[in-house]
């Protein structure tokens, strides 16, 4: 990952917040001058992820720290293995170590939970993608990190992709209560860029149907249960064989509800895309640790 403009102010504001004034245990306890060697290891087997955020966490502190990164960004760390060895000034080290784990551990999280999803549904056709709910000013990193895993990245804001959702709906059902859906992607389809995708959420069998007879590029079957996730896809793919000389594209996504428990199962119903908040929003952090060689 390339360190770009406004991660390296991320970088400063997450170094700025820790150390304000000054690490006054290291300045108070350490000899200045000090020089010394440490690890960073593991404490549990991961996707590492921001192990460049890291190296320039402590470079920012001192740019004669020399860092040695032992594994990869989307390679797997080895519980108790070193992941990269520092040597430079110990004040200044240790007065990074805390951001630089920081990252590690958060957007390994990320990587390592998005990683179990694409193991689970590696035999089926099914991509695993994140969603919005992401930390504020911070979702380029969570979806770097959903990459880094092995997933893919839904829409990164409202701005790239047309998302009409339920309450999009409900807003125009309020004055066409039989074919809003329609209503919804013909608007879409007349008033968005050209180039922009448009996907549609609908939560009822009725919806679904509604909506690939006008054919958007895709549609999101929220919150079904597998059997309306078994009868959509079998429409689909009945109206895919009716409609291939026009097209026919509709592509379908499942959202809401999914767990490492049940996206085998959804991704065996022959669904195209599995997007899942949880990547981002409620991914554990890794655990890891900066020792004194």
């Amino acid at each position: 990952m390339i360190i770009k403009a406004r991660t390296k102010r991320l970088i400063e504001d997450a170094l700025k917040e820790d150390i304000g004034a000054g690490d006054i245990t290291s300045s108070s306890i350490l000899p200045k001058k000090q020089q010394g060697k440490f690890i960073i290891f593991c404490n549990e087997q991961c996707i590492l992820c921001g192990i460049t955020l890291a190296e320039a966490s402590f470079n920012m502190i001192d740019g004669n720290i020399h860092f040695r990164p032992l594994v990869k960004d989307g390679a797997q760390a080895q519980k108790a293995k070193p992941v990269a060895h520092i040597e430079g000034n110990c004040q200044a080290i240790l007065s990074a170590e805390r951001v630089a784990l920081n990252f590690l551990g958060w957007l390994s999280g990320i990587s390592t939970l998005t990683g179990k999803f694409v193991e689970q549904v590696k035999d089926y056709k099914a991509q695993i993608m994140d969603t919005r709910k992401t930390i504020p000013t911070l979702r380029y990193l969570q979806k770097y990190a959903v990459k880094i895993g092995g997933g893919k990245n839904h829409r990164m804001g409202l701005y790239d992709q047309v998302l009409i959702k339920d309450n999009h709906l409900a807003v125009l059902s309020e004055q066409n209560k039989t074919s809003y859906v329609k209503d919804a992607i013909e608007r879409a389809r007349a008033n968005a860029s050209k180039n922009k995708q448009i996907e549609i959420e609908v939560r009822t069998i009725v919806e679904f149907k509604q909506a690939l007879a006008i054919d958007p590029d895709i549609i999101m079957l929220d919150n079904m249960k597998i059997e309306q996730i078994k009868e959509a896809v079998a429409i689909r793919d009945s109206y895919r064989i009716k409609k291939q000389d026009i097209g026919f594209k509709a592509l379908l996504e499942v959202s809401g509800n999914v767990n490492l428990n049940n996206v085998k199962e959804i991704a065996a119903c022959g669904v195209d895309r599995i997007s899942i908040g949880a990547l981002t929003h409620s991914a554990p952090a890794i655990d890891f640790s900066l020792k004194a060689e």
